[in-house]
This record gives structure tokens, sequence and C-alpha cells, in this order.
């Protein structure tokens, strides 16, 4: 039935080679949005667990709760503990050791600050 419907000379087997990058390319897009919205969400998940739950904790449980696979939690975790980091590790420190800065969403939406900011400014309003 299906045949008669969708003859195979529509849709060949074997994609040509263009095509098959064009879709390398786009799934790479795909999953890079992907990986972005998560850590989107991971660190709004650290904010609100903040209170009560270490951020390793709250990580984990997110990952958990997310049933991401190891592949992708793995690049969601370091990302997320990239952000993380950026918020507490003052600025003048990563220019001395010349790690570059990672901007995770470059012209994304605004992300809520979070409360590890309060530690770095209060660090710097005593030095």
């Amino acid at each position: 039935m299906f045949r008669s419907l969708l003859p195979e000379s529509l849709f060949p087997r074997k994609l040509s080679t263009e095509v098959e990058q064009r879709l390398r390319l786009a799934q790479a897009r795909a999953d890079e949005a992907i990986v972005r919205v998560h850590v989107d969400n991971a660190l709004l998940f650290v904010d609100a667990l903040a209170p009560d739950v270490p951020f390793e904790r709250a990580l984990d449980i997110y990952v958990r709760e997310m049933g991401l696979p190891d592949p992708a939690a793995a690049v969601v975790l370091t990302r997320t503990l990239v952000a993380l980091g950026d918020g507490v590790m003052p600025e003048r420190a990563v220019a001395l050791s010349g790690a570059p800065t990672v901007e995770l969403v470059p012209d994304g939406p605004a992300r809520p600050r979070l409360r590890l900011d309060d530690a770095v400014a209060a660090r710097r309003r005593l030095a």
C-alpha cells in the first residue's frame, strides 16, 4: 500500500555526499541548541535549589530527572560548571591565566543573576 503512495524514486536509499554533509551540519546545529537550552535550564535549576541544595547535587538531580544520556550529560555539566565558574572566578584571574572566556549563549536571552555572583561582589567590596 505505501509503495504506491511513496515510490522509492522519491526517497532514494542512498543520499548524495552533499546532502549527507548538510544533514550532519543541521544535526550538529540542533544538538548545540539542545545543549544550550539544557545549560540555561540547569542554571535556573541550580539557582532555584541554591538555598537548600549545593550546586553539585542540584546538577546531579537535573541530569537524572531529565534523563540525559552520558555524552550529552557530560557536555551539559561541563558547560554549566563553566558558566557557574565565570560568576565566581574574578575576571582578573581569568585574564592572568590566559584562559579564553566562553560565551555559551551569544545573543541569547539574558539569564537570571545567580546568587553565586553575590559572593564575588561582597569580596570585591571588602578588597
